[in-house]
């Protein structure tokens, strides 16, 4: 045991690529779990990668110093470890269909990866162990617990429909109905289309309701013959 720890103050550096490589796998395995397209192993990659980055800085800096006559900057490649990382997770930021933005959180663990493994790289292990553990918090158990306690905007997600409805119907009635099944309607478009009225809306209703049961209400509604719904959270 002696030995191996030993072998590890000698060679800080494999403890500090093991450690980046760790952080990576708790972050990185967040994303995969829920399908991301930069999981787990982007997530390693970029945090050894940065740690790696860091290393070479921190040693670069103190090694050749004396010969260059001049001193050198350590922390100069990390920084350009961030630039370039801001790239990648500008890859994952997308916009869908409907209007809606996916991509942020994937992004931002991207970036706190790189940061991350900064940190290590640079001989922070608590700072970078404190900060894996409030990026996990605040990715899993912060939003759960304000879904349980938090404010009534927080516990809502929001719905994109498409209704197709009769001509000879009243629209203000339709919403009325809408409004009455404790489904909340904004962002109202209509459109007059040849043979029907076609409304477009955002309906925001309680996270535990399914977006079926949503168009099985709206299906029920009196001179509405044709409904599209589609969960934009």
């Amino acid at each position: 045991m002696e030995d191996i720890l030993e072998f590890f103050i000698e060679n800080d550096y494999i403890l500090k690529l093991t450690l980046a490589a760790v952080a990576g796998v708790i972050i990185g395995l967040e994303r995969e779990l829920k399908g991301k397209p930069l999981g787990l192993k982007t997530c390693v990659v970029v945090s050894v990668m940065a740690c790696l980055l860091t290393i070479v800085s921190y040693e670069s800096a103190f090694l050749y110093s004396k010969e260059y006559s001049r001193p050198m900057d350590p922390g100069r490649i990390p920084s350009y470890v961030i630039s370039g990382i801001g790239f990648l997770g500008a890859g994952v930021i997308l916009r869908r269909s409907n209007e809606a933005i996916s991509g942020l959180t994937t992004a931002a663990l991207v970036l706190a990866s790189a940061g991350i493994g900064i940190t290590i790289g640079a001989g922070f292990f608590v700072e970078a162990l404190t900060g894996v553990i409030f990026i996990i918090l605040g990715v899993k158990v912060i939003p759960l617990l304000f879904d349980a306690i938090g404010p009534k905007k927080l516990k809502e997600k929001e719905i994109k429909v498409k209704i197709y409805i009769e001509k000879d119907v009243h629209l203000t009635t339709i919403m009325k109905e809408i409004n009455s099944k404790n489904l909340n309607v904004k962002r109202v478009k209509v459109k007059e289309e040849k043979d029907d009225i076609v409304l477009n809306c955002i309906i925001t209703t309680k996270k535990n309701i399914y977006t079926t049961d949503v168009y099985y209400e709206i299906k029920s509604l009196n001179g509405v013959f044709q409904a599209e719904v589609e969960n934009i959270d």
